[in-house]
């Protein structure tokens, strides 16, 4: 039995209410859940990180004279993008409705800010991609890398806030630690790849980045755990919690494979599809454990009580 310490006002609402007051009219969620469609979204979070993260990594390459490298990343960037988008737009349902996102930018939208984002980003990854591998317009296609790059980190990270600037529980209680999260799945997923593709020699950096992105990971995973509470079950329990276990599993034996296997084609190969890998676990995981929350009243009532009964007013 826990001891008084132990508990927090989640378990001790959810005590004295009962789990059959959660239900909702008719069984109905009290909130709306996402429209969104599976797999098109968790496929465009891991391809445009995976996007976002090579991007970076094709400047890293130019810089320090790994041209295998450079012609890799650039076109993982332009790749990720492509898909991305198709991905997107299907999602959408027609292509008419991304472009209309366009026509106005809202500071405010996570959704209006990711689009101005991989719209340039795909323009100028295509076009640094077509310039690494033709061999032509080099300094063109220099200077567009390099706008790409800029876009990188937000494109990789701008996800987490699209899903946590929503009422999903699962979602939004995991905001500070999402872009994290994100972040470091998406830096293991592109350096895991560039690993697997490029000469041993010449993979130096993306190793660093997919060991580090490795780290981050897993650290970001764990923090949710630790912070969220009975709002971290979702990540923990049925089909989203077998994503993620299997998908934290893989990365973990991903990151240690490329902090040892520098001299072993098969080696470093294996850790980097099982970092790619694990970062498209996470995604499918994080995006389902958000569903799980919306459709279970608890995890919207419980913390909203919690939060009442927890605040003294002023006399």
């Amino acid at each position: 039995m826990s001891s008084p310490a132990a508990r927090t006002p989640d378990a001790d609402a959810a005590e004295a209410v009962g789990r059959d007051e959660f239900d909702s009219y008719y069984g109905r969620p009290v909130i709306k859940p996402p429209v969104w469609k599976q797999p098109d979204v968790p496929i465009y979070l891991f391809v445009g990180g995976v996007a976002g993260v090579s991007a970076v990594l094709a400047e890293g390459a130019a810089a320090t004279g790994r041209p295998a490298l450079e012609r890799w990343a650039r076109t993982a960037a332009a790749g990720g993008a492509a898909v991305g988008t198709v991905a997107l737009i299907h999602d959408l349902g027609r292509p008419e409705r991304f472009l209309n996102m366009l026509r106005v930018f809202k500071p405010t939208s996570p959704l209006s800010v990711g689009s101005w984002i991989l719209a340039p980003f795909g323009g100028l990854s295509t076009l640094s991609a077509a310039s690494a591998l033709t061999g032509r317009g080099r300094r063109l296609g220099r200077l567009a890398g390099v706008g790409a790059a800029a876009l990188g980190a937000p494109l990789a990270t701008y996800t987490a806030a699209l899903l946590s600037d929503t009422a999903v529980p699962a979602w939004h209680e995991a905001h500070r630690e999402l872009p994290f999260w994100f972040a470091g799945s998406a830096a293991g997923a592109a350096g895991g790849l560039a690993i697997a593709a490029v000469p041993l020699d010449e993979s130096g950096p993306a190793r660093r980045i997919a060991v580090a992105g490795a780290a981050l990971d897993v650290a970001a995973e764990r923090l949710v755990e630790h912070r969220l509470g009975m709002l971290a079950e979702p990540y923990q329990q049925a089909r989203p919690g077998r994503l993620l276990r299997w998908a934290r599993g893989l990365t973990l034996a991903g990151g240690a494979a490329a902090a040892v296997g520098g001299r072993s084609r098969l080696l470093s190969a294996a850790g980097g599809l099982a970092l790619a890998t694990g970062s498209l676990l996470t995604r499918f995981g994080v995006f389902q454990a958000g569903l799980a929350s919306a459709e279970d009243p608890r995890y919207t009532v419980v913390p909203q009580r919690a939060r009442v009964d927890g605040y003294s007013p002023k006399a």
